[in-house]
């Protein structure tokens, strides 16, 4: 009779199943399939034991070509050293350093004193080619005449009916009329009075 069978043991001792795992275990790893029925001595019922190899090596399928230039899928990413942290300097103390202003003084010019006062009549006049000092006569600047006083002494005049006041530079020498002692310029006078009135009583201070 031929065909496909198994075969059967009949193992008793426990010598020969020891055996027969050696056996099913070389037949694993050789990769060969076998039917092992063990069966005791008491039992006349076979046991079937099916071995199948489980440390078969496997061979890796074969990866696909990737297109050049694209990563492997399969590379292992490289470490990347992580930025190195840099101290950056504060924006205040990055801009150019520039000197503190220095404070403005202002100068104060000290009053001038008064080395002599007194009241007497003032009139004006508008014409004339040369002063006293050899200067041009401008009527339309703050000087006087006055018939002593030094060439460039400032005398401060005030009209005491409304307390306006002007300073004048002595340039000229006058007036030549009993009760007068300054003969102002026409702006010097007009400063103070109307020029309609052509003359008046002053007070005046001499400055030093």
């Amino acid at each position: 009779m031929t065909g496909r069978h198994s075969r059967t043991r009949r193992i008793s001792s426990p010598a020969g199943i020891a055996a027969t795992a050696a056996l099913g275990v070389a037949l694993a790893v050789g990769g060969a399939v076998g039917a092992v029925h063990l069966t005791s001595g008491t039992d006349a019922r076979p046991v079937a034991i099916e071995l199948t190899p489980s440390a078969l090596p496997t061979s890796p399928a074969p990866s696909s070509p990737s297109p050049a230039g694209s990563p492997s899928p399969s590379s292992t990413p490289s470490a990347t050293a992580s930025p190195t942290s840099t101290r950056t300097q504060a924006a205040s103390r990055g801009k150019a350093r520039t000197a503190a202003p220095k404070p403005t003084v202002k100068k104060t010019t000290p009053a001038p004193s008064v080395v002599q006062s007194g009241s007497c009549g003032a009139s004006f006049y508008s014409d004339g080619q040369l002063t006293a000092n050899g200067e041009n006569f401008n009527p339309d600047a703050l000087t006087a005449a006055h018939k002593t006083l030094a060439f460039g002494t400032k005398v401060r005049v005030t009209n005491p009916e409304n307390g306006k006041s002007v300073v004048v530079r002595i340039n000229d020498r006058g007036p030549f009329v009993d009760g007068r002692c300054l003969d102002l310029s026409r702006a010097a006078f007009a400063d103070i009075a109307s020029l309609d009135v052509g003359a008046m009583t002053v007070r005046y201070e001499v400055l030093g």
